[in-house]
């Protein structure tokens, strides 16, 4: 067994697949195969059971698993301490954002964060899935979920509060709903799932709601859902980071403010692998952004 053996164990179960781990590894299917059985072979013991879709391993293969992350994790410290002798903090952090926290409130965050650590690359993907960060796309996904998935770690950044607004040219011509009901027959611009009806939950004290929808305009990018509200295009359904300087310059109304909203969830969390051993920049990247994101001024209007 050498380190080039437990390279390819790490990599075909965070991979989850054969063929996946020989796409990142830029080897053939074949040769992944051929490795991991001689592998195998020199352990005496099976480390991986196949099946048609998945990797999984054993027990001895999961003891040696950690073991390979916690050499690679070791061989990464030693990278960046010889990188960073005479410099500053050196690495990379692979970092998922949902498109409009991401752009409304992080870019800021992150344009700070490199200044201060100009040697750290940030590498930003601006989207709204967990998958990526499941097949190691990605070190840390921010996300805007109900509850956290249980095979992941999840540190809350804070309350994420929807709010029911709409132009002030649209609110003097048609009215604003002041009932949950009314959202019915109102034109919706809202982030949702196409092509299926829009579920909005919605909380008042101890009661709770909740009101089926068929949004007119539906976009997962809220700088559009904005301008299309501005527009005058319907009742937008949509975090209050979206118009919160609208509704300050009194562009945009809001209504039904005595409801709590909920679309996708009413928590924003980071979320990251457990068994994942982070370099000290991706440490370093996350205690900035628990600060940031726990100390930022109006924290319950995120």
């Amino acid at each position: 067994m050498d380190l080039q053996s437990l390279t390819l164990l790490v990599e075909i179960l965070d991979a989850g697949n054969l063929s996946e781990a020989a796409r990142r590894l830029k080897m053939s299917r074949a040769n992944v195969s051929y490795h991991l059985n001689q592998l195998e072979r020199s352990v005496g013991a099976q480390l991986v059971r196949r099946t048609t879709r998945r990797a999984e391993a054993t027990e001895i293969g999961q003891r040696l698993y950690q073991h390979g992350l916690a050499i690679q994790s070791e061989l990464q410290a030693a990278r960046e301490s010889a990188s960073a002798l005479g410099q500053g903090l050196v690495g990379r952090v692979r970092l998922s954002v949902p498109s409009g926290y991401g752009q409304l409130v992080m870019s800021d965050w992150l344009i700070d964060f490199k200044r201060q650590y100009p040697g750290i690359v940030l590498d930003v993907l601006f989207e709204n899935r967990i998958e990526d960060l499941l097949r190691d796309e990605v070190d840390i996904a921010i996300r805007v979920i109900p509850e956290p998935p249980l095979n992941l770690v999840a540190r809350a950044l804070g309350p994420v509060r929807y709010v029911a607004c709409a132009s002030r040219a649209y609110a003097q011509e048609h009215g604003l709903p002041t009932q949950l009901d009314q959202l019915t027959a109102a034109p919706v611009v809202t982030a949702a799932v196409i092509g299926r009806q829009l579920r909005i939950s919605a909380y008042q004290g101890e009661e709770r709601r909740e009101v089926l929808l068929e949004p007119t305009l539906i976009s997962e990018n809220f700088l559009f859902l904005r301008q299309a509200i501005l527009a005058g295009l319907g009742i937008g359904l949509v975090p209050d980071y979206v118009v919160q300087e609208d509704v300050r310059r009194g562009e945009v109304l809001t209504t039904l403010d005595d409801w709590r909203l909920s679309i996708f969830g009413t928590q924003m969390f980071m979320l990251y692998m457990p068994n994942r051993q982070h370099t000290r920049a991706t440490r370093t990247f996350i205690d900035f952004i628990l600060e940031r994101a726990r100390g930022t001024p109006d924290e319950g209007s995120r």
